[in-house]
């Protein structure tokens, strides 16, 4: 489900002091900017002008604003290169990086992150991730700033220990075993089967008495 929003209501989604500079770019760009609800698969999406529509851009709303920022600009960062190349490169190729990087080096100046995050972004300007998700020690810190998962009491794989149980958002349940290179191996309860978790997928932990 998507929430249309409008341009003072995304005030509460960004840290104090990015809405001035961001509305900025989504004016001079005319961009539709939509909040969306969680998605399991992405965080943002961009969709560029064609047939008189406007460049389109949805971010989840569920992400807290420094995690929203960044990913905003991940997608504003392919408005810029669509806007410089059409569609004559990558999508996440050196173009991409390079407007990206310019970008986000940008946002730095106006010292909206915490000094953790800061640093983590600093190290992101060098070689910019296809996905902020793909940059496992910037989503780490962001996640530090998740208030309503820790609420829930979420855990990430690589935070249990071997032999514990959790429980995916499918409802399924498994066991965390040993972990393989970059991805842990997990057995699945009710099949045996044997899966790779990614160490930053996010889980409900599974009491047992």
């Amino acid at each position: 489900m998507k929430k249309e929003a409008p341009l003072n209501a995304l005030q509460q989604f960004l840290p104090s002091g990015a809405y001035e500079p961001v509305v900025q770019y989504l004016v001079q760009y005319k961009v539709h900017l939509t909040i969306t609800r969680q998605r399991e698969t992405l965080l943002g999406d961009y969709r560029n002008a064609v047939d008189g529509k406007n460049h389109r851009i949805s971010v989840n709303g569920n992400l807290n604003p420094y995690a929203f920022l960044v990913t905003l600009l991940h997608e504003l960062a392919h408005l810029l290169t669509f806007d410089n190349y059409g569609n004559r490169v990558a999508a996440h190729g050196k173009e991409w990086k390079n407007e990206y990087s310019k970008l986000l080096a940008q946002f730095l100046l106006h010292k909206l992150f915490p000094a953790d995050v800061e640093k983590a972004l600093l190290k992101s300007l060098q070689n910019p991730a296809a996905t902020t998700c793909g940059e496992e020690h910037l989503t780490r810190i962001l996640r530090k700033y998740d208030v309503t998962r820790k609420k829930n009491g979420a855990k990430l794989v690589e935070e249990l220990m071997d032999g514990n149980l959790f429980r995916t958002k499918d409802g399924r349940v498994f066991k965390r075993m040993e972990k393989l290179r970059k991805r842990y191996k997990c057995i699945e309860i009710r099949t045996g089967a044997v899966y790779l978790f990614n160490a930053l997928y996010e889980v409900e932990v599974v009491t047992t008495h």
